[in-house]
């Protein structure tokens, strides 16, 4: 995703829901005005129909014949967090301390991280995603969580996937709600769009979202549908 990064350049650059879970990150809180908010950019004409692909995702997303559903799990997992990774470096040197004081996401959602102790608290969505990042690497660089050599999974495999997978939901939220202009000015919107409308359909075909996590965004997620893209 150099290219990405290079026009920034020119142009100037586990977590719960107020909840908790084992990734030390926690805390969604909703607020929502009495008026309709307004149609955010993303879900806006081109940008919403912006991708990469033809047809529906959830067809590349199946469990292929005689892999192993763990196998796939992984495999998918270690791919996405590294694209979401390069995807968050683009946009890295705008989300600051000043310009995203908290962990938001769309329709006022605000989202809180927990220490291992479970204390949530409100943080700059830079300390945020740092240590949702941090800690993704350690499970997916972990033998004993991501084995490499053998095919023995942990049995709370599914758990650390779904965890995983919240944070990076999270992650994608946050860059739609307080970054798509910038993703917009470098004319990412359809890579962005595609690995999103990728890593959600691999989501909901093997139930590794609660669908009040994804809340957020479901107008964009019918958006998707709609366009045939899920």
């Amino acid at each position: 995703m150099n290219f990405i990064q290079s026009k920034l350049r020119l142009r100037r650059s586990s977590g719960s829901s107020r909840g908790q879970d084992s990734s030390h990150g926690s805390g969604l809180s909703g607020h929502h005005a009495a008026d309709p908010p307004p149609v955010p950019l993303y879900r806006q004409p081109p940008y919403v129909e912006a991708i990469l692909v033809n047809g529906k995702l959830s067809k590349v997303v199946r469990l292929p014949r005689y892999v192993d559903q763990d196998e796939w799990l992984a495999a998918n997992v270690f791919s996405f967090f590294h694209s979401v990774n390069r995807f968050y470096g683009a946009v890295t040197e705008y989300c600051t301390a000043t310009t995203c004081p908290t962990m938001s996401g769309p329709d006022g959602t605000e989202y809180l991280w927990s220490d291992r102790h479970r204390k949530a608290s409100r943080v700059p969505a830079m300390q945020y995603i740092d240590f949702v990042m941090t800690w993704i690497q350690n499970q997916v660089e972990d033998e004993a969580v991501f084995p490499t050599k053998t095919a023995k999974f942990p049995k709370d495999f599914g758990s650390t996937v779904r965890a995983i997978c919240k944070q990076m939901f999270r992650l994608f939220a946050h860059i739609y709600h307080a970054h798509f202009d910038v993703i917009v000015a470098v004319k990412a919107e359809a890579h962005v769009n595609t690995l999103f409308a990728h890593f959600m359909a691999f989501c909901l075909a093997f139930d590794l979202l609660d669908k009040k996590e994804y809340a957020p965004m479901a107008g964009f997620l019918h958006d998707l549908q709609e366009l045939g893209r899920l």
